[in-house]
């Protein structure tokens, strides 16, 4: 997906909207990433009207007509959302119809049915990740979380080893791998391709997942060793795997049409990049057939109507039923949808004051790779911001020139180097730390020593990894 393409962000960066010098710049971006975080985590401001917020004010500290700035944002809100909104719907949709068909049970009972004993935790890796490539990381921690706890109580396993694989696999699909929201506003920021990304960012998350989740989860149940919170085994129901729908199989969707289901979109769109490396002719028949069922809307699309069929018909759903279900995914993604366009909007606004032209002019005097320069920015922005999205988009928007002389695999590095960086050290401003503490019953301590130090070491491993593949490819 490059529908604002490296060489629009060049263009839009010749004629910025204000003649301020670097220093000037470089004061309006510290304002404008101020006013974003004194508005989230002081004011508990919504991130969408900080973001929006945050942009007028960059574009009023660097000396930019007031009209000008609003027409950045407005554009780059405009043109963030119709690149990247389809896309988080249908993967709304898609995450949807796995949840309420029951496929997603079917993947966990089917899984956990073959492992025991030491594979246990490499099981729930492998559950997280493979459900966590179409639900959002909220939705699939509210998915999971009964069944980590049950698993740990009946098993007798330590809620640390069996917790942790489970969130190091959502948490790598949220922070590296498309259709999730972050990744796809990057791959759209920066120009690079999205096949080429997918790719390399499953390269990337397969060693950093393995790391961060049952090799770490070790340590972990040894640095907090807590029950099973009955609280949370009450609310989430006590007999959580008993009533799996595993007692109606009959409405249940098959184990194997579920996962081709799932995974479809990812093979199509692996198979265009393969494709246009082998074939690298743009007007040959074959490589054009793959340029069209390998785009990311064909893609995910494709898996939606497929899944209406495989998981909602198959789970007895009426056509109403199916209808109500795409009803219900869509409404959850109106705040996500605004904050991924107000990033966008940041972003343009970024680039239109001349800011992604002076980080390039200035890094080009720096000793620094870009891509540890990307990491690192994005880093600051999560430790200050708290949101991984707002990370992203924002480190997208100040990185974005960097791309325009990069060849096809550095820029989609660049890419999974934001997705990293975007995940560092959760603390107390990241709502998703607040989830996993009251989710397993652990004081804000027992959370960082855990859920924290994980985040950290999925950011580091996966900066490292797109560090040394750049060395490579």
């Amino acid at each position: 997906m490059t529908s604002l393409s490296v060489e629009t962000l060049a263009a839009d960066a010749v004629e910025p909207i204000t003649s301020a010098g670097h220093a000037q710049l470089g004061i309006a971006v510290l304002a404008g990433i101020a006013v974003i975080v004194l508005l989230i985590t002081k004011f508990k401001v919504h991130a969408f009207l900080a973001l929006t917020i945050g942009s007028l004010a960059l574009g009023a500290f660097a000396g930019a007509p007031l009209d000008k700035a609003i027409t950045s944002f407005t554009t780059g809100l405009g043109a963030t959302v119709a690149g990247v909104g389809v896309l988080i719907a249908l993967g709304a949709i898609l995450g949807k119809l796995l949840a309420d068909s029951g496929g997603a049970d079917q993947i966990v009972d089917t899984i956990l049915a073959k492992a025991s004993g030491r594979a246990m935790p490499w099981a729930m890796v492998l559950i997280a990740s493979v459900i966590g490539l179409p639900l959002f990381f909220e939705v699939g921690i509210v998915l999971l979380i009964p069944v980590v706890l049950m698993v740990a109580k009946r098993g007798n396993y330590s809620l640390m080893r069996i917790g942790i694989p489970a969130l190091a696999g959502l948490s790598v699909m949220h922070g590296l791998i498309p259709p999730h929201p972050g990744p796809l506003v990057a791959i759209d920021a920066v120009g690079a391709n999205l096949g080429v990304t997918l790719a390399l960012g499953v390269l990337v998350a397969i060693p950093t997942v393995i790391i961060a989740g049952p090799l770490f989860s070790k340590v972990a149940a040894r640095w907090v060793d807590i029950p099973v919170p009955e609280k949370m085994l009450q609310e989430g129901s006590s007999d959580a795997l008993d009533k799996r729908p595993s007692k109606d199989a009959a409405k249940l969707p098959s184990f194997g049409a579920t996962i081709a289901t799932v995974l479809l979109p990812v093979v199509l769109m692996l198979s265009k990049a393969l494709v246009d490396i082998v074939v690298d002719n743009p007007e040959h028949t074959v490589q054009r057939v793959f340029d069209v069922v390998g785009s990311p809307l064909i893609a995910l699309l494709a898996a939606v109507i497929v899944g209406m069929f495989t998981l909602g018909r198959a789970a007895g759903f009426s056509k109403g039923k199916i209808t109500a279900t795409v009803e219900k995914s869509l409404a959850p993604i109106a705040g996500i949808l605004l904050i991924v366009g107000a990033g966008g909007g940041f972003k343009q606004t970024l680039i239109d004051s001349g800011v992604g032209q002076m980080v390039l002019e200035i890094s080009e005097d720096w000793a620094i790779p870009a891509l540890l320069l990307a990491w690192l920015i994005a880093v600051v922005i999560r430790l200050a911001t708290g949101s991984a999205t707002v990370a992203t988009v924002s480190a997208a928007g100040l990185v974005a020139p960097l791309a325009a002389d990069m060849s096809t695999s550095h820029a989609a590095l660049l890419v999974l180097a934001i997705g990293a960086g975007s995940l560092f050290f959760s603390h107390v401003n990241d709502a998703g730390f607040w989830l996993v503490k009251e989710y397993f019953g652990m004081n804000v301590g027992q959370t960082i020593k855990t859920w924290s130090i994980m985040e950290t070491i999925i950011s580091v491993v996966a900066g490292a990894l797109v560090l040394l593949l750049s060395l490579i490819i």
